[in-house]
């Protein structure tokens, strides 16, 4: 088995490549926004696209409610290219705070209409495995 290579490090993320299942995967540390969301997410449609690679992983259990402006930005910028790259299966680990797994749901619901299968998990692992099951 091939260790994750890691693509970016904050401290507010951490993304990683794991070659060996062709999955991308992000952990959030704390509260993330503006420039240092769009660049971890940028990193991981790079990876998406020259890895031919269709699943992401989200481990969000350390994140809050995503800004409006974020949101947008996802929906009019990141989303269709990251679409285009190949994406299609998505595992969430759910962020702890109610709001902002409200918050995720509806982001979800929105992200189905463009073709991404989302599952929500409270576990990572199971979270992997679900995805190296699609």
């Amino acid at each position: 088995m091939m260790p994750p290579v890691e693509l970016y490090n904050s401290s507010f993320a951490t993304l990683w490549y794991h070659p060996d299942k062709k999955i991308v995967h992000h952990q959030i540390h704390k509260f993330i926004y503006g420039e240092e969301f769009h660049r971890m997410l940028l990193t991981g449609t790079e990876a998406i696209q020259k890895n031919h690679a269709h699943k992401w992983l989200s481990n969000d259990r350390s994140n809050a409610v995503l800004r409006k402006e974020d949101i947008e930005w996802g929906m009019v910028n990141w989303l269709p290219q990251t679409v285009q790259a190949g994406w299609k299966y998505w595992a969430i680990v759910q962020p702890e705070k109610m709001i902002a797994q409200m918050n995720m749901e509806s982001l979800v619901e929105e992200y189905a209409k463009v073709g991404i299968v989302a599952h929500f998990f409270t576990d990572e692992a199971l979270a992997m495995q679900w995805l190296e099951s699609q």
